[in-house]
């Protein structure tokens, strides 16, 4: 970075923290390389570029409309180009105080016309351990909460044929462990023609390919469809499953006055359903969640709703995070008539913290003394090796093993947040 002639600093903005570290950053960028181009991409160029393009710095702002032009947007800095025609951002609302020949170019479109997805090439050698494949960008969904409908667009998909490529490079490669990906990834494929669902991409990779091990990122507790489920008990069993056993449904809330307040498409009742057909089909699978606290109105009892409902369910782990609100979504408006203070969303997000740290204690002692399929990991140290197991658990293996390769090892003990054991052979 202290060399680099344009720094291209893609960003989030799906909390108000995600901004303030994009700007943070940025600094961060000029201190260490005062003369460098800054081209500001991702959700933040989106969601606010005026704002972006008023950033002391930034030399081009792209929006995720125009993210598949980046690198052109790159080199118009460098050659002193003007951005596409179309820009809408006006000359005046960028200037604060400035050069006009020094505003920054920007490249956006709120309607995402020119938007393009594609599959990103992998490296050859396939040094880069568990990549991720993303198929799909954009949200339709509305929750009251969220800015990603603004800052991605309307659900794309990269085509079947697209995807099959990528896996089969990738496993030509040398790759191990291949994870699929996408904002709303259960919708792969629903923008197509004709249609098709993310469980025939599964099950063509699974018959197609000869991916040694494919994991499933994030995906809505509404499209973990009985077909899906179905491959998972499939191609997720065995000493070596193909298919890591490993689902992540997005929960946020346990109680139902708070889901219908977010706009969330499904109650309770079907999430736990989710669940439990899930725990059914792959017993040993990891179970995941994403959980919001601080939901505007969410009182004591309500979150009471929440925490009973994580207790009773198969889950081994939580993402919890506070609620932010965003300005222009329709949550903002009811944080600012019926905040959660600071104080109690700290209190409950301890006591969450530790009721999942007790179920995923509980769920890594059972595989003491048990063989579990893992893959290395980047970091290398003489005594042991960091993998990772199909189901999601972080395991240290005695000695020194190369990364990306997938071992069956001997679990003799629980760590502190994961299990060591040692290497046995690989696969």
């Amino acid at each position: 970075m202290a060399v680099a002639d344009v720094v291209v600093l893609n960003t989030c903005s799906v909390t108000a923290e995600a901004d303030r570290s994009a700007r943070a950053y940025l600094r961060r960028v000029r201190r260490k390389n005062p003369a460098a181009r800054v081209v500001l991409t991702g959700c933040y160029a989106q969601r606010a570029p005026e704002e972006v393009a008023r950033l002391e710095g930034v030399s081009v702002v792209v929006g995720n409309s125009h993210k598949s032009r980046v690198m052109e947007a790159a080199l118009s800095v460098v050659r002193r180009e003007p951005g596409p025609k179309g820009a809408f951002v006006p000359l005046g609302a960028l200037l604060g105080g400035r050069d006009p020949a020094s505003a920054p170019s920007v490249w956006h479109d709120p309607l995402f016309a020119h938007a393009e997805l594609s599959a990103l090439p992998f490296a050859s050698d396939a040094h880069q351990t568990r990549p991720n494949l993303k198929i799909q960008d954009g949200c339709g969904n509305r929750c009251s909460f969220c800015v990603i409908p603004g800052t991605r667009g309307p659900s794309r998909s990269v085509s079947m044929p697209e995807c099959l490529e990528a896996v089969r490079a990738f496993v030509d490669g040398g790759g191990k462990e291949l994870v699929l990906s996408g904002i709303n990834l259960g919708r792969w494929g629903r923008d197509s023609s004709p249609a098709e669902r993310l469980e025939g991409l599964v099950a063509s990779i699974m018959e197609n390919t000869a991916i040694p091990r494919l994991r499933i990122s994030s995906v809505e507790p509404m499209d973990w469809t009985a077909e899906l489920i179905s491959l998972l008990r499939r191609y997720g069993s065995g000493e070596s499953p193909r298919l890591a056993r490993h689902a992540h449904l997005p929960l946020q809330s346990g109680s139902d006055t708070i889901l219908r307040a977010m706009h969330r498409r499904y109650r309770p009742w079907h999430y736990a359903a989710r669940v439990r057909e899930i725990r059914a089909a792959s017993p040993l699978a990891a179970i995941g969640a994403d959980v919001m606290i601080g939901f505007p109105g969410e009182s004591d009892a309500l979150f009471r709703e929440t925490y009973d409902f994580i207790e009773a369910l198969p889950l081994t782990y939580l993402h919890v995070f506070p609620f932010s609100a965003r300005p222009g979504t329709p949550a903002f408006a009811l944080h600012e008539a019926n905040p959660v203070h600071g104080e109690a969303v700290n209190e409950r997000k301890a006591a969450l913290k530790s009721l999942i740290a007790a179920k995923n204690a509980a769920f890594r002692r059972q595989f003491v003394g048990k063989t579990l399929a893992v893959v290395t990991l980047t970091d290398r140290d003489p005594v042991s090796t960091e993998c990772l197991s199909d189901n999601f658990i972080k395991v240290s293996i005695s000695g020194d093993h190369r990364p990306n390769q997938l071992l069956l090892a001997r679990i003799r003990e629980t760590s502190f947040d994961g299990l060591r054991g040692l290497a046995l052979s690989a696969f």
